[in-house]
């Protein structure tokens, strides 16, 4: 789930149809905004479907789930990249990558793995925006769909 050049580091995350996938990302990215625990406003956006690097397109696909949280106060973000770095290994998630990007901003990174739930997150804090914000990427492993269906892509 994390950057590799071998695609099938890609975990299979077993059978399901796009539709039932994404819903299953957005209940992921909704457990993961409760975890934050920051009131503020999420960008609206929704899943989408992209292929699974080196596997049959029309077999297999990952889904994707790119976000954005804005705090309704800026000193809301203070400590919680730090507090989520201790909290998400006690949800499933492991932890494989924690620290400042190479931006001239410096902004913290996490990127986890829910192994059980075939699932990636990556957060990025971007605490020098205006207004500052999170930003996060949630995405699947491969799915293959089920026999007889279509992969629709949204």
């Amino acid at each position: 789930m994390t950057d590799s050049s071998d695609s099938h580091d890609v975990p299979l995350a077993g059978t399901s149809t796009s539709m039932a996938a994404a819903d299953e990302a957005e209940k992921v990215s909704s457990e993961l905004y409760d975890l934050i625990g920051v009131k503020g406003k999420a960008s609206d956006t929704g899943p989408g479907v992209t292929e699974c690097s080196g596997r049959d397109r029309e077999t297999y696909f990952q889904i994707f789930h790119p976000w954005t949280l804005v705090p309704a106060s800026a000193d809301q973000l203070d400590g919680v990249m730090e507090r989520l770095k201790e909290d998400l290994p006690k949800h499933g998630w492991e932890i494989v990558e924690y620290g400042p990007d190479t931006s001239k901003n410096k902004n913290v990174n996490l990127t986890a793995d829910n192994k059980k739930r075939k699932f990636s997150v990556k957060i990025v804090h971007l605490a020098k925006e205006n207004p500052p914000s999170f930003s996060l990427t949630v995405v699947s492993g491969c799915y293959k769909i089920p026999d007889g269906e279509k992969i629709e892509r949204f």
